[in-house]
């Protein structure tokens, strides 16, 4: 499935079209079947130490056929489930291979994830094995006894665990051939599951077919790549589907070196010094990385080889962008989808005319529109919610164990996406804010990416998030909270300042009345505010 060879957006879409064959396997086409060359690198894993370690898709093969047979004489069959608690690894790479070989499905878990939040992914998908390191097996080991189906744990990085199997010695003696089991596109290859800034996290089940619907949105996002020689990185959680697919498999799928970090959670130090050190081509940096790479001082990665730089996972913002631009001497790209349709809408700077702020247009071979609440498309230029017309092979195939909330996300053949947005009239979709983050103040309707984007003008600004809070003449009070840059000190003349900036660039109405001064914002694994978070707090202090 290739992206069509064309010299504008209008000219790839009028060419494109899907061709989805019935018996699809990832495993087949994102390592075996460039195995053959000896040296070709897969992976190089950094570790916390420095050091670096090389993987050929020849060994990742080799590992995988090792733990699809472990798998197997475990007693997991075809639809079994795995749960994969690992960081960025050449572990947790060869775990979902073998999954997706033995025709198991894989869970994703993030290592970030407490107990509970490990339990209810465990529960809720039955998972007979779960696939960890000696950082988390503690976490595991606690809620063992509350989930009945898990009958085996792995660890990856240590030679006699307790109450366990060590994952390295246990393959040593499994043969290194397996057969691919043979899978339908349709059938479910792992289960992601939704963020959860709203209620219990639900399993969303993804199959085979979401590589052959994200690869030629990825190469338009990568202007026809990832290309031969090209290297990638991210550091974007395994865990989740910005880095699984959109750097791993999709870096795969093309036979291209992938990079691993053992990064403690983020530095953005770091993180200028592996784009340079590893000679970083093509990289996903979400607005939030970003955000905190420009606050600091990168002299130590001045030259970087980046042909590519995605954004996404929420609105970059005109500002964000054009400094990314500047810096990193490109016109970054910008993405926009979620767990349950990725890569639905985006940019890509050589084939389009990129309106920084917008979230570009629909990608080649989805129709996305901004719809009503009973589904059917609005004039353009008003408000309403982002949505991608079903079926597209990019789509998870349903809620796990939840017909219902499945039915919800779609509304006359549309799947809601949650976010509100509008279309101009040259066709390019603008974000205003998720359904629930709306803020309704004096009759207006506001959305809060604009103020945040607004407020990060401001070099005092690291982050900002912008809420409403409840008041009886207004509805909703404007409320930010600000992350102050180093060096800067809150004060009562930084808000108002920081007011003027917004009444001077934006309305009036959309000037936050209040202003806290706060040393960090909650956020998803992912990297995204959580701005209900915020909101629950505000009301449960309310008089």
């Amino acid at each position: 499935m290739d992206l069509p060879v064309g010299e504008s957006y209008e000219d790839i879409c009028s060419k494109f079209h899907w061709d989805i064959p019935e018996y699809f396997n990832i495993a087949d086409v994102v390592c075996d079947r460039w195995a053959d060359d000896a040296g070709r690198i897969a992976i190089s894993h950094e570790s916390l130490d420095g050091s670096v370690k090389d993987f050929t898709f020849a060994e990742i093969k080799s590992h995988s056929n090792q733990l699809a047979n472990l798998l197997s004489s475990l007693g997991l069959t075809k639809g079994d489930r795995a749960l994969i608690l690992l960081t960025q690894s050449p572990e947790c790479a060869i775990s979902h291979l073998a999954c997706f070989k033995s025709g198991v499905i894989s869970c994703l878990a993030s290592v970030l994830f407490g107990p509970d939040a490990i339990a209810h992914r465990l529960t809720s998908t039955g998972a007979k094995v779960c696939i960890t390191n000696k950082a988390n097996l503690q976490k595991v080991q606690s809620v063992r006894g509350a989930c009945s189906s898990l009958k085996h744990i792995l660890v990856v990085d240590d030679a006699s665990p307790n109450d366990a199997l060590s994952l390295w010695r246990s393959i040593a003696d499994q043969p290194s051939h397996f057969d691919t089991v043979k899978t339908r596109s349709e059938d479910t290859a792992w289960i992601s599951f939704t963020s959860g800034t709203t209620g219990q996290p639900k399993g969303v089940l993804m199959p085979h077919r979401v590589l052959l619907g994200n690869k030629p949105l990825f190469e338009y996002y990568y202007d026809y790549g990832p290309r031969d020689g090209d290297t990638l990185w991210s550091p974007a959680d395994w865990a989740w589907i910005a880095g699984l697919i959109n750097i791993l498999l999709i870096g795969w799928y093309s036979g291209c070196r992938v990079v691993s970090t053992d990064m403690e959670g983020f530095n953005a130090q770091s993180a200028f010094r592996i784009l340079g050190q590893h000679n970083i081509t093509v990289s996903l940096l979400t607005p939030t990385v970003l955000k905190l790479m420009r606050q600091i001082d990168s002299e130590e990665s001045p030259d970087l080889k980046l042909r590519v730089v995605l954004s996404g996972g929420e609105a970059v913002g005109k500002e964000l962008a054009l400094w990314a631009d500047e810096r990193f001497g490109l016109t970054i790209s910008e993405g926009f989808g979620q767990t349950e349709c990725n890569g639905m809408i985006g940019t890509n700077p050589r084939l389009m005319q990129v309106r920084h702020g917008s979230l570009g247009k629909a990608m080649p071979g989805s129709i996305c529109a901004i719809v009503d609440d009973e589904g059917y498309e609005v004039q353009r230029g008003i408000q309403g919610n982002i949505a991608i017309k079903g079926p597209h092979p990019a789509m998870f195939s349903g809620y796990l164990d939840n017909p219902e909330a499945t039915k919800g996300k779609f509304i006359n053949g549309w799947m809601i996406t949650g976010d509100l947005g509008e279309q101009d009239e040259d066709g390019f979709l603008w974000f205003h804010g998720r359904t629930d983050d709306v803020i309704t103040s004096s009759g207006y309707r506001i959305g809060p990416t604009e103020i945040e984007d607004c407020l990060l003008k401001s070099p005092s600004v690291q982050l900002a998030a912008v809420i409403g809070v409840p008041d009886d003449t207004r509805t909703e009070l404007i409320k930010a909270f600000i992350v102050v840059s180093e060096n800067t000190e809150p004060s009562d003349a930084l808000a108002e300042s920081l007011k003027a900036l917004v009444r001077e660039h934006l309305a009036k109405h959309e000037v936050p009345r209040l202003i806290e001064f706060v040393d960090s914002l909650p956020m998803t694994t992912t990297g995204k505010i959580m701005r209900r978070t915020l909101r629950d707090r505000e009301i449960s202090i309310t008089p």
